[in-house]
């Protein structure tokens, strides 16, 4: 989402900290154009934020904001690790001070927590006091995440690259990043800096600067495992376990919940999509019911009978009950899972 760098007030926020900062550094960069960055841009971090008790304060930037452009005819205050004023009265001086927006210099918060060790592990939300404020001075709060259209956002950022991607390379970029797409600005930059800009760049080409594969959506490898693929569902549980860096006991959750929604339709008396929705208390889309509904049909009660034996043997396995490391309890599930889903699957057909 491209910003207009002439807004009053815009709060950049977002949880992959790649993204933000390339959001917060292409509306600077807009903002300061060809002109002198050190005139244009006055920048406070966490260290010009820390009071004297140990505390946060704002007294800086609130006099930066009212302070006049020197040298040139504007300036912009940019306050990163603003979300350590997490609550209404932190940002109360703050709000008091929009309320009368006039003379004021353009102002970025940039909502990450404070990066010092021992600190807040994530990053605490925006109070709706200067969420308001932000709106009545015509400003806006952007998130940096691409959220569903992350697809659409990683085209946009290739296009935008001073390299030209065939198309084979565009594929292969997107596949491999897969859901860690905050990886790609960095990527850009090492391919950008090996080849040179406007260079014509190919699959073959960029395939030794990728590193390891990126994460992926948890709805891939159950989409693996009911299309009866043990080495595409076996290959996405890698990705997930290595690339997402996420814990067995998370990827085992996941397929648990699966599996445990069919359970809950699998009753003569649920015959469609909105009575399955009602039966997992599903509100909204009803697509993971009908999900659910389908995978239940088609496995039947005796393989889910089966197939919810194999998920509570692997469990006992991850928390002891064997001596394989929990990488082997997984693949050995995940490829057991998507055959058994190849079976009734055969079984569908030959019906």
């Amino acid at each position: 989402m491209d910003v207009d760098p002439s807004l009053p007030c815009v709060l950049f926020k977002g949880d992959e900290e790649s993204l933000l900062a390339e959001a917060v550094k292409r509306f600077v960069d807009a903002f300061v154009g060809d002109g002198d960055r050190a005139l244009l841009v006055d920048e406070f971090t966490i260290d010009d934020l820390v009071a004297e008790d140990g505390g946060y304060g704002m007294a800086v930037v609130l006099d930066a904001l009212q302070t006049p452009p020197f040298l040139t005819d504007r300036r912009m205050v940019v306050v990163r690790n603003a979300a350590v004023f997490s609550t209404k009265d932190a940002v109360a001086p703050l709000v008091e001070l929009l309320a009368e927006p006039e003379g004021l210099n353009p102002l970025v918060l940039v909502w990450e927590k404070d990066p010092r060790p021992n600190r807040a592990a994530r990053t605490s939300a925006v109070p709706k006091s200067l969420l308001d404020a932000i709106a009545t001075v015509g400003g806006v709060v952007v998130d940096s995440a691409p959220g569903r259209k992350s697809a659409e956002w990683l085209v946009d950022r290739l296009g935008e690259s001073s390299l030209r991607f065939d198309a084979a390379a565009r594929r292969l970029i997107a596949d491999h990043l897969g859901e860690d797409i905050g990886r790609l600005p960095g990527l850009l930059e090492t391919l950008t800096a090996v080849f040179g800009a406007g260079a014509k760049v190919s699959a073959p080409d960029i395939e030794p600067y990728l590193g390891a594969s990126g994460d992926v959506a948890p709805w891939d490898l159950t989409d693996a495992i009911d299309a009866g693929d043990p080495a595409l569902a076996v290959s996405v549980l890698h990705r997930m376990l290595d690339g997402g860096g996420r814990h067995p006991l998370q990827v085992m959750s996941t397929l648990t919940t699966h599996y445990l929604r069919m359970v809950r339709v699998d009753d003569p008396t649920i015959g469609n999509e909105k009575a399955a929705a009602a039966a997992l208390a599903i509100k909204g889309s009803t697509f993971p019911a009908r999900k659910a509904l389908d995978g239940a049909r088609r496995l039947g009660s005796d393989r889910l009978a089966g197939i919810i034996d194999l998920l509570a043997a692997a469990d006992l396995d991850l928390r002891g009950a064997t001596a394989w490391p929990p990488e082997l309890v997984m693949e050995v599930l995940v490829a057991r899972l998507a055959d058994r889903n190849r079976r009734s699957g055969a079984t569908s057909r030959r019906r």
